[in-house]
């Protein structure tokens, strides 16, 4: 397959930066036209509808996340398939991964399309019928979404970086100019920017499903004879469930949050709004090396070449805290400016640079569990990858924030979530020592 990559030889340095440079240039296009999204709201129809689409976007990145989560099981298997050469095993874990992640996303599209007002109306959203009419189109596009994040899977788990790249920047292209016309020209409001996402949505799929076509060597996937193979599928799941519970716990720590944040009124709300978009854009470098490192580990653990896979994960870590010390820094200086792409409100924007200001410190605690994770969803050891999770998010980040809002309001909300992703450092840290990691799931298959 063209652009594919064997990351079991060779410099480990080269064969990182070459594999994770299409994954950054992807996440940050796919980052902008979600900022795109919130900075054409924030700009021509009001600071309210930052909130709107901020609440709204916290339960639609949820759902976004379980389905990642799912389909990071058949990536797992593929990259270990393809390090061991097995073709059969490839061709059947994407046949089985793309036919029950449709499925999927048709199933979640019906639930929370039916159920978007009830979930907003809990989390106390201050402008609810705007965030329920945003939520209620973006539910639509979850078949996408899920059509998408199994393509994508499957790419990266060959080694392919390049394709998912080209899927995002026709995606991005696509989502601004609609963002534009819908907006700003039609003056159709939320609902216009929430059209803009799921049409670029769908281009996406279309485009990345074209591309798997065409790779037939290693996928040999027909659209007309996608199946499912029982005892295929029950592996993905093994992997994949725990990667989603883990996603899941994320969000529901990320919306307890919210609902905190919410309490303070719209002003702060809007402001969390744009602050979640701006930090969302600083982690997506270490987000990137950190899906890199995880397809280099589980294909070197597919070869048994284990003091490869470990020196994969060492060699990341290293690059991911020079990143964030170089984020942190950008940030603190440039908050103000930042923060007026999105909003001219001036309370609006205090509140967002307050809550930057903090909580951007935590991407040092981020640059060693993200890595530290994409070790343990290599190894295919997912449920260790969520205990690790459920620590931080359930165990420390929920009380934690709870209870300094108590004793010092929003701030201590920002705080707690600066604090929280730290506790899980220890844990990355005896997992590695462990060596219960040195394990290749496809050599017994």
């Amino acid at each position: 397959m063209a652009h594919s990559l064997d990351l079991t030889s060779g410099s480990i340095w080269r064969q990182l930066i070459k594999f994770s440079a299409p994954l950054v240039i992807s996440n940050v296009l796919q980052s902008m036209y979600n900022i795109v999204d919130m900075a054409v709201a924030g700009q021509f129809i009001g600071a309210e509808s930052i909130s709107a689409i901020s609440n709204a976007g916290i339960i639609m990145n949820m759902i976004t996340n379980i389905i990642i989560g799912l389909t990071t099981g058949g990536n797992i298997l593929i990259a270990q398939y393809f390090g061991a050469k097995n073709k059969d095993g490839c061709k059947d874990c994407s046949s089985t991964l793309l036919s029950s992640s449709l499925i999927m996303g048709a199933a979640f599209a019906v639930l929370f399309f039916a159920l978007s007002r009830n979930i907003l109306s809990a989390l106390r959203v201050p402008v609810l019928e705007d965030a329920t009419q945003y939520m209620k189109i973006c539910s639509v596009g979850l078949i996408f979404v899920a059509g998408y994040n199994a393509l994508g899977a499957m790419l990266r788990g060959a080694g392919n970086s390049r394709a998912p790249l080209i899927c995002i920047a026709v995606t991005s292209c696509v989502n601004i100019v609609l963002d534009v016309m819908f907006v700003i020209v039609f003056d159709w409001g939320v609902i216009g920017t929430a059209l803009a996402t799921i049409i670029a949505q769908g281009v996406s799929f279309a485009v990345a499903a074209a591309i798997v076509m065409r790779s037939s060597d290693v996928f040999g996937l027909e659209l007309r004879k996608l199946y499912i193979k029982k005892d295929t599928l029950m592996r993905i799941l093994k992997l994949g469930v725990p990667c989603a519970v883990q996603m899941s716990v994320a969000s529901i720590s990320w919306l307890s949050v919210a609902f905190l944040i919410n309490s303070h009124g719209v002003v702060v709300s809007s402001g969390n709004g744009v602050s979640i978009k701006i930090k969302e854009f600083c982690q997506l470098f270490i987000s990137a090396m950190a899906l890199a490192a995880s397809a280099m580990a589980a294909q070197n653990i597919g070869a048994e070449k284990y003091d490869r896979a470990r020196k994969v994960i060492f060699t990341t870590v290293k690059i991911t805290l020079c990143m964030a010390a170089a984020i942190i820094v950008l940030v603190e200086i440039f908050a103000p400016s930042l923060v007026r792409i999105f909003t001219s409100d001036k309370a609006t924007a205090e509140a967002a640079v307050l809550n930057l200001r903090v909580e951007i410190v935590g991407q040092l605690f981020y640059a060693v569990i993200l890595v530290g994770h994409a070790l343990m969803t290599g190894a295919g050891d997912t449920w260790f990858a969520f205990f690790s999770s459920f620590v931080n998010c359930i165990l420390f980040r929920i009380p934690l924030a709870f209870a300094l809002n108590h004793f010092l309001g929003i701030l201590g909300v920002y705080l707690a979530c600066m604090i929280a992703p730290g506790t899980s450092i220890p844990i990355a840290i005896w997992y590695d020592k462990s060596n219960r990691w040195r394990r290749s799931l496809v050599s017994a298959s």
